[in-house]
């Protein structure tokens, strides 16, 4: 579905995408790893229309994105969670998921959020699907809270359910896992699964453990460049990736002083 090809980014003197390729097939979990600075949240940023790149192009669906403007990503089928969460703290935790669920608004959602005039009943549609998906995070308790009262891993859930809100085709997660406890990290990779097969999840993340667990094929990216594309196991036996990334297992062997 999404197809980059030979993407080239450079920010004055630095290289931070250099002919990348891949693609994003239909239902699958593609992971894309490597160390900080690597570019991925740079290839995220060219997807979604908020850099633009000095080579290369981004197909959706065989329609070129050049042109598309970030705000017309959702009526495309593609949602995004990014690092810093990104809610409105003005709307409570409801209306920042019926934000999320604008594609399938009739008359828009400023008027369910703002109260303008519109359908009562589209506006119960809006809030419906919006408090259905926060159920199915199990989040529905906090919908009239301010998202800035609330703990981060909840809020995280909250950027969650705003993207899901849209029913996309492909979801874009830039590091779900980050602050996550290692319950709610299970819980996150038993969502993720759950979203296999429905959409196409695009996951960058540094937690491993996640990545191994719940991706289809990994994209691993060092500085700017793809220097392998797998399965889990692949990716875990590649000596390119072992080398940049992953790292070696360290043996235990005694120093000269018969000392660990």
């Amino acid at each position: 579905m999404l197809a980059v090809r030979d993407l080239s980014v450079r920010f004055g003197g630095l290289q931070a995408l250099e002919d990348v390729r891949l693609d994003v097939r239909s239902g699958e979990v593609l992971g894309l790893i490597g160390p900080n600075g690597a570019g991925k949240t740079t290839l995220f940023n060219v997807v979604c229309g908020f850099v633009r790149p000095d080579a290369g192009t981004v197909h959706w669906k065989g329609r070129d994105l050049a042109r598309i403007r970030p705000q017309q990503l959702t009526r495309l089928g593609i949602a995004r969670t990014v690092q810093g969460l990104g809610l409105f703290e003005h709307l409570t935790v409801l209306e920042n998921v019926i934000v999320g669920a604008d594609r399938h608004a009739v008359a828009g959602f400023a008027s369910a959020v703002f109260g303008l005039p519109r359908s009562d009943r589209d506006e119960r549609k809006l809030r419906d699907r919006a408090r259905g998906i926060l159920a199915d995070l199990k989040i529905e308790d906090v919908a009239d809270s301010r998202p800035g009262t609330l703990p981060y891993p909840v809020q995280k859930r909250v950027a969650m359910a705003r993207a899901l809100a849209a029913e996309p085709v492909l979801l874009m997660l830039d590091e779900p896992a980050a602050g996550l406890s290692e319950s709610e990290l299970v819980d996150l990779a038993e969502l993720i699964r759950h979203l296999r097969g429905q959409m196409a999840v695009m996951l960058v993340e540094h937690h491993m453990e996640l990545v191994m667990g719940v991706c289809d094929r990994i994209v691993v990216l060092d500085f700017g460049r793809v220097i392998a594309t797998g399965t889990p196991a692949e990716i875990r036996a590649d000596p390119a990736v072992l080398d940049a990334y992953l790292g070696r297992p360290v043996s235990s062997s005694s120093d000269p002083a018969g000392q660990r």
